[in-house]
């Protein structure tokens, strides 16, 4: 039997070679192959280079004169195109069995209907070259009504290699990516050999030598690679537009780390993905669950032009307004380094360009979920640099040309109403940029370097304040603050680093007690966040307006409830502790590293210690930290290595409470995934430390007692700290121990 299978195998091999094309070779070889396959029926699809379909290029049976299926999960034919994998199915009626392979899968009953021949099982090969993907056998029906097994897909596999073959020269394919430069005579073999060889040995890539050394253009070179992966070439057009609707949900990291891009298309019809490799089978399964579309076209194109078209590099993909074809436009006009300090000053913060790249700036890293852009001047003719910080950390966006850095920052100021003359001095403000019909606000920092002006936007997330139960709070620590909030009068301090989510906390706080019954005035630094009920006042330092005047104001307009923005000197802070005193109900912010070292930081200030203890309700002490990301976050056991670690930075004398086990509790470690961008972190919640005053802590007040006593008699009160809080979100596969240690000590 198995010199049989090899006799035909030879057999149809020989008969492919003799024949002049591989149409006129079908009907001979026909009966060989269905004897090879023991199959009723074959069809064998290819697909052309300027193709969006594969087409059956020859079929058994006369019944139909052309089949045309497109890439698509839906269509049998169509799914082992996409995922180039050998399918098996035993009866394709059985919409149970094709539901199993791919949600999509069906079968289309029609070819029955027009035919009168009854499909049942169904073995369905990739006919490929190498790597690259030509078409799809189809052999229907196994002979005597058995399944296809392991031991038919090998043969197919095999008649598939022999077909690939021929399809390649009749198609006019290439061995490689670069052999046709060869046959066309654009490059020798020996210098495509050398080159070849110093992009491996070098670290650099081909096409970069190819094109920089071997004086072929990046469309030759672009033909080159069509004739090989059989699809159209696409290069970078800054004048092309991405569909929104493609991108909507994708992360932009995961598109750039992936390469590939949806270039044309919409959801409901077919979608054209430019990709750098088109033979990657798994990379191609992994964009049909990424995008679901109906049907998918491929395109082939340069890794670096792909990422123009996601915003890195030289371009970006929604049309001439991207960020990185703005600054492809303001790079052409540089025309001569020699002579450009003469011209450093043209450039205008009204031209069109800097006014787009600028909002486009803002936008992208809102997309990107940033809190804060930062415009870095470089030293002399270096480009400045765009950071974003996006969860806390900061990662490269882009640069602009050195040319424009002043112009962009003077459309900034512009913006957020700042004296564009003055660069001398730091300057503050406030701006507002529209995204889809909604406003982002922007706080806005100018500072002189040594290198020039730099530039920080800070995002304001909401000017909403969030409900206080969304804070991610312990049910010791909600509810310490709700008890605290319901005192008609006396002081709570939320402390913390810049950017640890003070002011969210506060409004939070404000909104869960503002109510018609209370008047509420606020001093803030600038105004973030907005909420009905509250009478809100913008600080003005230089007309004399700051945090100490508007308090003593306050006290003047009958107030239940006032915050303050920060206790930053001796009288803020003491105006705060009198009005408190006076029966009004005080919140503020210090900049101070824990809640027990906020108490002698206060008396620091040289505030009457029997005041203060007296007026003093809590102080809520909080960071922000790295969550895991919820799709990719992965499970294990924790180790007794690492428990004896967690038992420690807890505190032995209480790990008791969290009732966690080594070898037998659970908890999440980072993994990477496109929702994250492959960092295995996504967003920041809050950890918390709060200390309530209590008799014993109004003692240590009094007597002025260092950090460590009030520390332990907060403690022994029921305090947990910033790492014992950290630790407790960890055991909920909140976050990780490396995150909790950047922001919180043991």
């Amino acid at each position: 039997m198995l010199q049989d299978t090899r006799k035909l195998l030879s057999t149809i091999s020989e008969k492919l070679e003799k024949a002049d094309s591989f149409y006129e070779a079908m009907p001979e070889i026909e009966p060989d192959l269905l004897a090879y396959l023991q199959s009723e029926r074959v069809t064998v699809y290819t697909r052309g280079r300027h193709t969006k379909e594969i087409v059956a290029k020859y079929k058994s049976g006369e019944d139909l004169k052309e089949i045309r299926v497109p890439l698509s999960t839906t269509s049998i034919a169509g799914y082992v195109a996409l995922s180039q994998k050998a399918l098996t199915i035993e009866d394709v009626y059985n919409e149970r069995e094709l539901k199993l392979i791919h949600e999509d899968l069906e079968f289309n009953k029609d070819f029955d209907v027009k035919s009168g021949f009854r499909t049942q099982s169904m073995l369905v090969i990739p006919i490929k070259y190498k790597d690259v993907f030509l078409g799809v056998l189809q052999a229907l029906n196994k002979e005597s009504g058995l399944k296809y097994n392991e031991g038919d897909i090998q043969h197919a596999l095999e008649i598939a290699e022999v077909l690939g073959q021929n399809f390649r020269y009749e198609l006019r394919g290439t061995k490689s990516p670069y052999d046709h430069l060869v046959i066309s005579k654009k490059i020798s073999g020996d210098k495509l050999k050398s080159l070849l060889e110093r992009a491996q040995n070098e670290g650099a890539t081909p096409e970069d030598l190819i094109v920089g050394e071997g004086g072929i253009t990046r469309s030759d070179l672009g033909e080159s690679y069509s004739r090989y992966y059989q699809v159209p070439f696409m290069g970078f057009d800054p004048y092309h537009t991405i569909p929104a609707e493609l991108m909507k949900g994708i992360n932009i990291a995961y598109l750039r780390q992936t390469v590939w891009v949806p270039v044309e298309g919409s959801r409901d019809g077919e979608v054209t993905i430019l990709i750098d490799d088109p033979s990657n089978a798994s990379k191609i399964m992994e964009i049909q669950r990424t995008l679901p579309a109906k049907s998918y076209a491929f395109k082939v194109g340069f890794k670096d032009d792909i990422l123009k078209y996601l915003g890195q590099g030289g371009g970006s993909g929604a049309g001439p307004t991207d960020l990185k074809d703005l600054v492809g436009k303001l790079q052409e006009e540089i025309e001569d380094v020699e002579t450009i300090e003469e011209d450093y000053d043209e450039a205008n913060e009204d031209e069109a360009t800097v006014i787009q790249l600028v909002n486009k700036i803002i936008v992208e890293a809102f997309k990107e979920r940033a809190s804060d852009i930062h415009i870095e001047p470089g030293k002399g003719k270096t480009n400045a640099t765009v950071r974003i910080r996006v969860d806390g950390e900061c990662r490269s966006a882009l640069s602009i040309p050195f040319t424009h850095v002043r112009a962009v920052i003077s459309r900034i100021k512009i913006m957020s109403g700042l004296d564009i003359s003055e660069r001398r001095k730091p300057q503050d403000g406030k701006c507002v940029v529209k995204f889809q019909g909604n406003p982002i606000e922007l706080r806005v920092a100018t500072l002189p370097t040594v290198h020039g002006e730099s530039a920080v936007m800070r995002i304001l997330a909401s000017s909403e304040p969030l409900p206080l139960e969304k804070l991610n709070f312990s049910d010791r620590n909600l509810e310490g603050i709700k008890a605290s909030v319901a005192s008609p009068h006396g002081v709570l301090l939320v402390v913390g680093p810049t950017g640890s989510g003070k002011t969210t906390t506060l409004h939070s706080i404000l909104g869960y007690i503002n109510t018609p019954e209370k008047k509420i005035w606020t001093a803030e630094d600038p105004v973030e966040i907005t909420q009905p009920g509250l009478q809100q006042m913008q600080m003005k330092p230089e007309i004399g307006l700051n945090f100490a005047s508007a308090l003593r104001s306050f006290l003047r307009a009958d107030p239940d409830v006032i915050m303050i923005g920060e206790m930053r000197d001796h009288e803020t802070a003491h105006i705060g502790i009198e009005a408190s005193l006076t029966g009004h109900l005080v919140f503020s912010t210090l900049h101070t590293n824990s809640a027990p070292e906020t108490i002698t930081r206060l008396l620091d200030l040289e505030l009457d210690p029997v005041s203060f203890s007296d007026a003093l309700l809590a102080v809520l002490a909080q960071r922000l930290v790295r969550t895991l990301c919820g799709e990719c976050k992965e499970e294990y056991v924790i180790p007794e290595d690492e428990f004896t670690l967690l038992k420690r930075y807890y505190g032995e004398e209480y790990f008791d409470e969290l009732d966690v086990k080594a070898n037998e509790t659970k908890i999440f470690k980072p993994k990477g995934c496109e929702k994250c961008g492959n960092t295995g972190y996504r967003g920041r919640t809050g950890i918390h430390e709060l200390l309530v005053s209590t008799p014993e802590i109004k003692n240590l007040i009094y007597k002025k007692a260092d950090v460590s006593e009030i520390k332990a008699a907060a403690i022994r009160g029921g305090m947990r700290t910033l790492m014992q809080d950290g630790i407790q979100k960890l055991f909920k596969g909140q976050t990780d121990i490396a995150q909790i240690r950047k922001v919180a000590s043991a």
